[in-house]
């Protein structure tokens, strides 16, 4: 997990067109969707902050909400990363002085690039300059590309820096290469993406009870149904009020039982106490192995038990 950064100033968040405080004037801005704030979106967060630095200027992340392709493809749900709060948690994180979420709805999916620059980036914020990815597209039909940023800041009075791709081993970066790893349960690829171990965050909710039976009472959670997390067992940790503990976790139907919708059960490992209602973060480490279907209890237990050992030597 990254850590806290401390600054003379909260990180804040602004919407819908409120005025900047004096100490976020004319700000260095690092736009995108960030999705995941994975390593490739640190790069041009990184970019921004050094900017700022040297301009004397705060630095922000503009940022959407919901997911664009949410509003475009309703019918389609995206596999989001990092939720809304997850997203801020951890943009707060990296020395930004706060973020900017701009609510992606019909009106701004209408607005051309062109008005988008004037009327946010100049009219609203007032930038004193942009830093964007490479593949960053935005305004009506996605008019918007890194050349025309450019060319409107030249116009608009405000620099543009475009960050290249990270590349790890010769491979990109991107949200939708670490969605990719996660579906094939590839989570350690997808931590190394990221910078840091693939987290959910959700409700403990009451199960069948059927773990407690089997000697392995777990915290039940129900994921966004956009998540493709490969079905199998995991290394995880949990944070439970502000302490890690570790644990191993099933994600998927259950096929010895019931074969019913996804689900996440989570053994923490030496704990014990009521977690119903409570919100708790898991973190992915290691895929131990797939989902399978049991012929008897004995053997299923059996597995447990090995599971369970591999799941202690992976997080040491």
């Amino acid at each position: 997990m990254m850590q806290p950064v401390l600054r003379s100033h909260p990180f804040r968040v602004l919407r819908d067109q409120a005025p900047l405080p004096p100490e976020l004037a004319r700000p260095v801005v690092a736009i995108g969707n960030f999705d995941g704030v994975h390593r490739g979106h640190r790069a041009v967060i990184s970019t921004a902050l050094e900017q700022a630095r040297s301009l004397g200027r705060a630095a922000l992340a503009v940022t959407f909400e919901p997911h664009p392709r949410s509003f475009f493809r309703p019918a389609e749900p995206v596999f989001r990363l990092t939720p809304e709060p997850m997203k801020l948690a951890r943009l707060s994180q990296t020395g930004l002085d706060g973020a900017v979420v701009l609510g992606f709805d019909a009106d701004l999916a209408a607005k051309d690039a062109e008005s988008f620059v004037a009327d946010v980036l100049v009219g609203w914020l007032n930038v004193a300059m942009v830093v964007a990815g490479y593949d960053f597209h935005f305004g009506n039909g996605r008019g918007g590309s890194p050349i025309f940023l450019r060319e409107a800041g030249k116009r608009h009075g405000f620099p543009v820096e475009i960050v290249p791709p990270l590349l790890d081993e010769g491979a990109q970066i991107s949200s939708s290469v670490i969605r990719a790893a996660l579906a094939q349960g590839r989570v350690e690829q997808a931590a190394d993406m990221l910078g840091a171990p693939w987290m959910i965050e959700a409700e403990v909710i009451h199960g069948d009870k059927r773990g407690r039976e089997l000697g392995y009472p777990t915290a039940n959670m129900r994921l966004d149904p956009a998540v493709t997390l490969a079905h199998g067992i995991y290394a995880v940790s949990v944070e439970i009020d502000g302490a890690v503990h570790k644990g191993v976790a099933s994600f998927g139907r259950r096929p010895t039982f019931d074969d019913g919708a996804p689900r996440l059960e989570t053994f923490i490992f030496d704990y014990s106490g009521d977690l119903y209602g409570q919100v708790l973060r898991v973190a992915f480490h290691a895929f131990l192995r797939p989902e399978l279907k049991f012929d008897s209890i004995e053997a299923l237990i059996a597995q447990m038990n090995e599971d369970s050992a591999q799941a202690r030597a992976a997080l040491g």
